[in-house]
């Protein structure tokens, strides 16, 4: 096994690791582990990834529900829109992608380019999500649970269809809108949106497994690392503070989505 394959199962357990320090967030490693480090296309990766984050946000929805700190019916009122589109994208948008999207002067931009770019846009996002200090995220108060149905179909189709396109399991989107259109508390948004995380990530899977050729031991291994990573993840959280890890991480993802242009136009 080559030193850049041995990064890229180091890169699966930090990502379990991420995960179950400050409870989403590692999820946006997946893909550039899996193309950069492991040499999978983006098409493949996205696919791997939407295993890897449904596998690890089920273990980490189990927990939760154990404690009593996920919203059944929440989950299912903004699971189904976001399940239909995330299957729908895999299943019929992804395939549908041309090769080749268009070409700037001399330089093509293909398929396989295009999604790392709009992964990278998804991943600059996230960062600023994770670096932007927010006061409603001090907020913990038991409020009556109101549906604006509307906005959460809408809303399901929209993360459903990023989750589709780039893997991610878009936790930073799913968990403001918990608070804000379900008021639900903070700790119980982003316990329920680990089992929404889950359901839509998974299904959508189920969406690739025609389109494209698995490779289930290989997958089975990455994921089982990962896995492993969260329960180191939740053990360090003992003694470290996931909250204040979250800044940090998040000017690292930055930093990674800033690079992953970089590589794609140098590319």
């Amino acid at each position: 096994m080559e030193i850049i394959e041995i990064l890229g199962f180091f890169g699966a357990l930090i990502i379990g690791v991420v995960l179950g320090l400050i409870g989403g967030g590692g999820s946006i490693l997946t893909v550039p582990v899996l193309v950069y480090l492991l040499m999978e296309d983006p098409v493949t990766a996205t696919a791997y990834s939407l295993f890897v984050v449904g596998t690890a946000s089920l273990v980490g929805a189990v927990r939760n529900m154990q404690k009593g700190l996920v919203d059944l019916k929440t989950a299912t009122v903004f699971a189904i829109p976001a399940f239909i589109a995330v299957y729908a994208t895999r299943k019929y948008a992804v395939p549908a992608i041309p090769d080749s999207l268009f070409t700037i002067a001399d330089f093509e931009v293909t398929k396989d380019i295009g999604i790392m770019l709009f992964f990278a846009l998804i991943m600059l996002l996230a960062s600023y999500s994770m670096i932007k200090n927010k006061k409603e995220e001090l907020k913990d108060v038991e409020v009556e649970v109101k549906y604006n149905y509307p906005l959460i179909i809408v809303e399901g189709i929209v993360v459903g269809f990023l989750t589709g396109i780039v893997g991610a399991g878009g936790g930073f989107l799913i968990i403001p809108a918990l608070v804000l259109l379900a008021k639900l508390p903070m700790k119980k948004a982003v316990a329920t949106s680990l089992l929404i995380i889950a359901v839509k990530s998974l299904i959508g899977f189920l969406g690739d497994v025609q389109n494209i050729d698995i490779d289930w031991s290989f997958l089975g291994i990455f994921t089982g690392i990962s896995v492993i990573g969260i329960f180191l993840g939740i053990w360090l959280n003992k003694f470290i503070d996931g909250k204040k890890l979250k800044k940090g991480f998040g000017w690292f993802v930055l930093l990674m989505g800033i690079y992953i242009v970089y590589k794609e136009f140098s590319a």
